[in-house]
């Protein structure tokens, strides 16, 4: 199976001549159809840059990034746009949603962007609140909803148009550890229904036990892999010990 994601050679350097800082070197892998893939780090391990390079929010300043079997890296900022609106979705930390708007409204509003029939719309917002379990909030106004009901209508915002590949930045940061186990379960759910690739950026081993595969970053560079057997609890120790040899920080909230 052709892979969704082609990562080759990727480096990132941020500044000017004298004072350069490289936050990614020369980065290699492949993510399957389907897959639930997470980065692991300390902070300014490169986790970010990766996540919002394979994005396409931000360029490389060496290799190329393949979606779908596109080099991003030649696109056009039209064919990136196109790209995005078909192919990619993003989750943040904080939510992003329109405080002015009801959940619904939030949910529904890339598919109004691109005139999407309203019958559609509104199929498309049911089956996807019934899905993260938030069909009895959708009337309601972000501020009137906990931190885990705004990342669940964020995750749905974002699936709205049906991606094939959904990137969550810290999706759990702001989370307790309830509301955390909840959405990920809600990621899992929306990785067996639609087929989406999920590709997660934490620092939470909890949420990385979660996944199918775990890619560890220090300095910039890939330092370490684990795949999962299916069992999370014995994942997550495996993850625990992998960040201890690293030197690296984690969340320990199984």
């Amino acid at each position: 199976m052709a892979a969704i994601i082609e990562v080759e050679n990727l480096s990132k350097l941020y500044g000017r001549q004298g004072a350069v800082c490289r936050a990614l070197h020369e980065v290699s892998f492949e993510i399957q159809p389907g897959a639930f893939v997470a980065f692991m780090g300390p902070s300014g391990s490169g986790k970010t840059t990766l996540l919002n390079i394979m994005s396409t929010i931000d360029k490389p300043t060496q290799g190329r990034v393949i979606i779908a079997g596109r080099d991003t890296t030649l696109l056009k900022e039209k064919e990136l746009a196109l790209l995005r609106r078909d192919a990619i979705g993003f989750v943040f930390q904080d939510f992003n949603l329109l405080d002015n708007m009801a959940i619904q409204d939030n949910i529904a509003l890339p598919l109004t962007l691109n005139n999407v029939r309203t019958e559609e719309i509104l199929r498309r917002v049911e089956e996807l609140s019934l899905l993260f379990g938030i069909d009895n909030q959708l009337h309601k106004y972000p501020y009137q909803l906990s931190g885990g009901q705004k990342q669940r209508a964020a995750i749905c915002r974002a699936l709205i148009n049906q991606p094939k590949i959904l990137f969550a930045d810290e999706p759990t940061g702001a989370l307790d550890s309830r509301a955390a186990s909840e959405l990920l379960a809600c990621f899992q759910n929306a990785r067996n229904l639609y087929n989406t690739t999920v590709v997660m950026a934490t620092h939470d081993a909890s949420a990385a036990s979660y996944c199918d595969r775990v890619m560890f970053l220090k300095d910039g560079m890939i330092c370490g892999r684990l795949e999962s057997s299916g069992n999370a609890g014995q994942f997550f120790k495996k993850i625990l010990d992998m960040v201890a040899v690293l030197g690296g920080k984690s969340n320990e909230r199984f």
